[in-house]
């Protein structure tokens, strides 16, 4: 059976042809040959057909300064199509594999898996009730997209997507055609590079697009899919809530000012409107459908009395219906339905104040449809709707609140001082004393809505969680259930959030919490101090009760970020790898049940990496069925724009999860060698060592500024947050992702590699040996994973590019620096295709074939970059210009940070 009439070749010669016609026509002939040019040369260069890129850097460096603009804009504008294309070769992958049976990590391999380790129908059905995957959707800012381009991307994408997937006439061939070339002339006409800042409020409507047209239409659909599948090899199984979408954007406080109770507010209300803006249409939907009358068929008890109860609650409305749909009992409910859902925040009563509600309004239809053997009706029209009701609730995604500890220690300060504690005075010990007694005592020690002379910090805080009680109440406690510390580093910083949590009537203990407060542990102090942090909380009689109020669950969110950052990538990796380990091992000796939120950013370096692999990695202790993770930046455009790869994606999750998870309950404790921990340690302990040389080496950070463009970054409208978070040039200080962003830039992707063969040489200058480090690569995920992304990014990294940056530093710097970053390079890759015994550093033939499409046209925005860098002054054309390369270059790498 033939799917698809194209292959990515084709699109990728035909989309880059078209936008020459594009470019010629709405530029020059003369601008379109010189693109020809430079782009030639730069191929001719990576083919080896030149000796070097003398002719190109002096064809770039000769551009006048709207000439430049073009070209910069032609390349990146390239990128943005030919990722297109990539992206429908996915979606034809994922569609023959799907056909041919041969799809890796689906939930039909998740059916097979646990049916040949001879799991019966009660392991299966414990597996499936602990496992929840919670993907949280964050507005860092690594989206270096406009809005409005990536609209016009999204209509080229359906274009492709007809010409590939449909049988068309030659008319209509030509019609697809001239719309195609209608979109990518509007995107040549309009603007890449913003003009003003995202404000947060962009930044949540981002999210809710993907949540909303999308992935509330798959996630019904990888249910479907997994209740098949194990269908076929269990019988009577209850699929339960497997999804739980959850956002920060428009509730992160951490270092972002512009985050305001207002601006959540209009978050929830908006998200509350979307989701149920969505219901009403699927009960339009199934009004259309389910046309039975109560001639041919018996409703059920539980529907009559349903039925009943919302005639009394509603009676105008239940004359209309009956009036309208006389003897079609389904349809007078859905009415009822979508009255009850036009209600929900009105003043009018009548409104569903629970999504539990509409819930058992959609079972009751279910089963009886069921029961009047409309069984098939009742799966395929009914059960998909029941899905989304159950995964996104009335609030769509659920609101995590998050801000830096230091902002509660002030405003508890502030607060407390006005009643006469001298709070700021005391040691660890006495805050936890504190704060404890006053958890614990009936009446409030601070008014939250007074926030009369105190500091504009003191009075946010306190204002947050007096909103909070109020948004509660409105939006139900699901809808905004969690505040995350940032830099959690003391017992007293978690107590701070409980007790404050506990004044505004959020908490009322024992017995009431209305949030987990989630410590943040991000630095190596923070994860070394685990025991000493998190024991101090569950002895704590406060705490206690509070986790106890939760469930008996704990969770906890690990920084990647910002302990790469610290640490560098193999000691890191270690790190969260030891202390996920440690932190099971602390639950465990309290009874509590933890939920680990993995703080991941979309490069290696920060966590990313493919989420299935990274789910499988993770040890067995750790593995209680529940878990979050972050998902940020443009990873989320490429993970969820499409409804074909949202779906995989979905599917691939869940697949992992759940194998990990029965693999957890067969063997509670991953039992890895001894030889193995002790090379790993070795190895660890040398690379940080090495690492933190580099950084902490006199000149390092000028080098830093130099050979990157962080000051370009810095000034990008790429997000609402600012990238530093006191202004000031500290690597220490700024913020992990324009750290990443320009080390990528400059294709020196350091933060993915760094110091990875240092360590690894190190343990075998102790007497180690290939050998073992070949055997751990076979046999232990953790290791697997970690060597793989690290082949990743040595695999994006051009040090030939990137020491067209180096140059831009003053010799001796760039001779102190350059030559130990070149010979650590070298020196992983020997290592890392050694070890795992590939003849090149990429396992995936397909990513290879990625890069060697992109190299050539990437170098000439990289060169381009360097030349207006190195320049001292530049006109506002040349530093359009400069950020259009940034953007291109982003576009080219698939990455920002």
């Amino acid at each position: 059976m033939q799917l698809h009439a194209r292959d990515v070749g084709r699109d990728v010669r035909e989309l880059g042809a078209l936008l020459g016609d594009v470019l010629e026509a709405q530029t020059s002939a003369e601008a379109f040959d010189v693109v020809e040019s430079v782009r030639t040369e730069a191929i001719d260069y990576r083919r080896e057909n030149v000796e070097s890129r003398d002719a190109l850097r002096a064809e770039l460096a000769d551009l006048p300064p709207e000439r430049a603009g073009i070209v910069a804009r032609a390349f990146a504008t390239y990128f943005e199509l030919i990722n297109l294309a990539e992206e429908r070769e996915r979606v034809r992958a994922i569609r023959e594999g799907s056909q041919n049976g041969t799809l890796a990590d689906s939930v039909a391999d998740t059916a097979e898996t646990l049916a040949e380790a001879g799991a019966d129908e009660a392991e299966v059905q414990q597996v499936l009730d602990d496992v929840l995957v919670e993907p949280t959707f964050t507005a860092h800012p690594t989206e270096a997209r406009r809005k409005t381009v990536k609209a016009k991307l999204r209509a080229v994408a359906d274009d492709i997507e007809t010409l590939d997937e449909r049988r068309l006439t030659d008319r209509e061939e030509s019609a697809v055609e001239r719309d195609l070339e209608a979109e990518v002339t509007s995107l040549w006409q309009t603007p890449q590079v913003r003009e003003r800042r995202p404000e947060v409020t962009d930044e949540a409507l981002n999210v809710q697009w993907y949540l909303e047209n999308t992935l509330f239409d798959v996630v019904g659909e990888v249910y479907d899919e997994l209740e098949r599948e194990l269908g076929e090899e269990f019988d009577s199984l209850d699929i339960p809530k497997l999804f739980e979408f959850r956002s920060w954007a428009g509730s992160d406080r951490d270092g972002n000012p512009f985050v305001t109770p207002d601006v959540t507010a209009e978050t929830l209300e908006r998200q509350r409107e979307v989701v149920v803006s969505r219901y009403r249409e699927e009960c339009k939907r199934l009004s259309g459908v389910l046309s039975q009358d109560d001639g041919s068929i018996a409703v059920s008890e539980e529907f009559e009395a349903r039925l009943d109860a919302d005639r009394e609650r509603l009676p105008g409305v239940a004359a209309e219906a009956e009036e309208r749909y006389p003897h079609e009992p389904y349809r007078q409910k859905l009415k009822l339905m979508r009255e009850r859902l036009d209600r929900v925040g009105d003043v009018r009563p009548g409104g569903y104040d629970h999504s539990d509600e509409l819930l058992a309004d959609v079972d009751a239809i279910a089963e009886s449809l069921r029961e009047n053997g409309a069984g098939v009706v009742a799966e395929d029209k009914v059960d998909p709707f029941r899905r989304r009701v159950a995964t996104f609730g009335l609030s769509l995604a659920s609101l995590d609140l998050r801000d830096h500890q230091k902002n509660h220690t002030e405003a508890v300060g502030e607060a407390l001082a006005r009643e006469g504690v001298e709070y700021e005075a005391m040691d660890e010990d006495e805050r936890v004393e504190t704060l404890t007694e006053a958890i614990l005592q009936d009446d409030p020690i601070i008014d939250v809505s007074d926030t009369d002379n105190l500091s504009d910090t003191a009075s946010r805080v306190l204002t947050l969680f007096d909103r909070t009680a109020d948004w509660q109440a409105e939006y139900g406690v699901e809808a905004i259930d969690t505040y995350c510390i940032s830099m959690t580093e003391e017992p007293s910083h978690v107590l701070e959030v409980l007790f404050l949590a506990d004044q505004a009537g959020v908490v009322d203990l024992p017995g009431y919490s209305g949030l987990d407060v989630v410590p943040l542990l991000e630095t190596e102090s923070a994860l070394s101090g685990a025991r000493r942090i998190m024991g101090t909380l569950f002895e704590n009689d406060a705490y206690a009760a509070a986790v106890e109020a939760r469930g008996g669950t704990q969770e906890i969110m690990l920084g990647y970020s910002d302990s790469n950052k610290e640490n560098g990538f193999l000691a890191a990796n270690w790190s969260l790898y030891r202390n996920q380990k440690r932190l099971a091992a602390i639950c465990d000796d309290y009874d509590v049940r933890m939920r680990l939120f993995h703080g991941r950013g979309g490069s290696i370096s920060r966590g990313g990496g493919p989420m299935n692999d990274a789910l499988l990695a993770l040890p067995n202790e750790t593995v209680t069925g529940e878990v979050k993770f972050t998902e940020q930046g443009e990873a989320i455009a490429e993970k969820y724009a499409n409804p074909r790869i949202a779906e995989r994606n979905l599917e691939q999750m869940l697949d992992a999860q759940l194998r990990a998870r029965h693999e957890a309950i067969r063997d509670p404790v991953e039992e890895v060698p001894d030889e193995w921990v002790e090379a790993m340690e070795t190895a660890a302990d040398a690379a940080r060592d090495g690492y933190r040389d580099l950084l902490e080496t006199e000149g390092f950070v000028s080098y830093f500024e130099d050979a990157t463009p962080i000051e370009v970054i810095e000034e990008l409208n790429l997000g609402s947050r600012p990238a530093s978070r006191s202004g000031e040039r500290t690597v220490e200080d700024l913020r992990a992702i324009p750290w990443v962003f320009s080390w990528t830039q400059a294709r020196c992707i350091l933060p993915g590699w760094y110091a990875l063969a240092e360590g690894l040489d190190a343990y075998l200058d102790d007497g180690g040996d290939v050998a073992t480090l070949r055997e751990m690569y076979a046999e232990w995920p953790f290791f697997r994973t970690t060597l793989d992304n690290a082949a990743l990014a040595l695999a994006r990294t051009d040090l030939e590019i990137a020491s067209e940056y180096a140059r831009l530093a003053p010799a001796d710097r760039r001779e102190a620096f350059f030559p130990r970053i070149e010979s650590e390079y070298d020196r992983a890759v020997e290592l890392v295709t050694e070890i795992t015994d590939r003849d090149s550093l990429l396992k995936r033939e397909w990513l290879e074939g990625s890069l060697e499409r992109r190299n050539p046209y990437v170098d000439p925005l990289n060169l381009l970059q360097t030349q207006l860098l190195s320049q001292s002054h530049l006109t506002p054309e040349e530093e359009r210009t400069l950020r259009l390369t940034v953007k291109g270059i982003a576009a080219g790498m698939k990455n920002t940070g």
